[in-house]
């Protein structure tokens, strides 16, 4: 598993068994989402369209944006609306502009009330207009359209003198007179055509000024982030970041699941599968409201395994611990006593190992013990010489295997051999008082001893 790639199936399996508990992590996550959003006030944003007629270039364009959210405009428009508590610089926080198309700017103007929302977006424009009109010397301004239009009234007074000069020249045929005419008319000539380049020179000439097109329209809803995107984003987050987990620690799993590699990490040989009616979940030893919150959560069911199979008839699967036993027998020189080794917290292994003691009965003398993965111990070897080793695949790792083969060795016990066992399904019950002939005791505990357990 840590080494396939992710594909659908897998994200299928998480879904399947683990939804109680991504379920819960969504719930948290829109929880948090909606505690997120009572944080910050419900915001509202509004624009104001500002037209500028005439011929604009692209970095012009941007450049009158630029305009429009500066400190220049925007303290204007704050003096102007004069709110109490709010700053210049916070309130230039609240205000943007982009172009749109056809040379329009769009200001925004964002606020704690639609009311407030309107009122700024609208004055930011009435006051980006203003400033604009300033710098480009429009005729509303009289300060800035003084000197042009000065210089525009004296060149008219000055055509209409050369005017006078000319008529009142000599109007005979001297060679004077003549020069005097020409002198008088390329003066003439010459002031027209600087008034000309002046025209053309003048932004109040080849650009009409700006228009705000209509007072910004009240918003009706939360500008982004609402509470409600903040609920939903929080639970989509968490469900994500379950989903993501379960994959990463699937990722990262080391635990061995086919009977070579248990082998090969006990150093021993496989003596049998056998069938454990169960439903794969992993019940806690102590219960309690631990075990109880799992079961709720759904987390007490391993979702990186296959689903447990249908289990056969009761005789085929009290038939499978019989051939075990059988196998046991066959390896031994002589009849002896043996260790059933049974790793600590594995519920399903521990099962098996109880029904192997009843079917063994005393050929071999099995003494069932539990050892813990952490820091595991056996019994030093007295009436017992030997071990056999039983355990549910996918649940331990190549070193938690060695350490067991570790303490066997070092209590002076040979690993035997090695039983896995795995859940199955067990079939619908029969008819009421129709019980079969071949039907599995119940799974024995007998010889339980923890001691060794270390």
């Amino acid at each position: 598993m840590s080494d396939d790639p992710v594909r659908l199936v897998t994200i299928g399996r998480i879904l399947r068994r683990r939804w109680r508990l991504l379920a819960a992590l969504a719930v948290v996550g829109a929880l948090l989402g909606y505690g997120t959003s009572l944080l910050f006030p419900p915001n509202y944003t509004t624009s104001t369209s500002v037209l500028l007629a005439g011929q604009w270039e692209e970095r012009e364009l941007l450049t009158q944006a630029e305009v429009a959210a500066s400190s220049a405009v925007v303290d204007r428009a704050a003096n102007t609306l004069d709110w109490p508590g709010v700053s210049n610089s916070e309130l230039r926080e609240h205000v943007t502009a982009k172009i749109a198309d056809g040379n329009i700017i769009k200001i925004s103007g964002t606020a704690d009330t639609p009311e407030a929302a309107q009122r700024l977006s609208d004055e930011v424009a009435r006051q980006f207009v203003t400033f604009a009109a300033r710098i480009a010397g429009d005729t509303s301004d009289a300060d800035a359209a003084t000197g042009p239009e000065a210089l525009r009234k004296k060149v008219a007074e000055t055509n209409r003198r050369i005017t006078e000069l000319a008529d009142s020249a000599d109007p005979g045929q001297t060679v004077e007179g003549v020069q005097a005419r020409t002198e008088l008319e390329k003066l003439r000539t010459a002031l027209q055509e600087a008034m000309r380049k002046l025209d053309e020179a003048d932004p109040t000439t080849n650009k009409a000024g700006m228009v705000v097109m209509g007072p910004a329209a009240r918003p009706t809803g939360e500008a982004p982030p609402t509470r409600t995107q903040l609920v939903v984003a929080g639970a989509l987050l968490f469900f994500l970041v379950g989903v993501v987990g379960h994959l990463a620690a699937a990722r990262t799993n080391r635990r061995l699941r086919t009977e070579a590699e248990i082998t090969a990490a006990l150093g021993s040989a496989l003596l049998g599968t056998v069938d454990v009616p169960g439903d794969g979940r992993v019940h806690a030893p102590d219960g309690g409201a631990r075990a109880g919150v799992r079961r709720l959560l759904g987390v007490d069911t391993r979702w990186d395994v296959p689903a447990p199979r249908v289990s056969g008839d009761e005789a085929g699967t009290l038939l499978r611990y019989r051939r075990v036993c059988a196998r046991l027998r066959d390896r031994l020189p002589a009849p002896r006593r043996l260790l059933l080794v049974v790793p600590e917290g594995d519920e399903t292994a521990r099962l098996a190992a109880g029904q192997l003691v009843a079917e063994a009965g005393h050929d071999p003398l099995l003494r069932l013990v539990d050892v813990s993965v952490a820091q595991p111990l056996v019994p030093d070897r007295d009436t017992e010489s030997g071990a056999l080793v039983v355990l549910s695949p996918g649940s331990w790792t190549a070193e938690e295997l060695g350490g067991i083969a570790r303490a066997c060795a070092d209590g002076r016990h040979e690993v035997v051999g090695v039983v896995v066992a795995g859940p199955v399904r067990t079939r619908p019950a029969r008819a009421a008082g129709r019980p079969s002939q071949h039907a599995v005791p119940a799974m024995a505990a007998g010889g339980d001893s923890r001691g060794g357990t270390g």
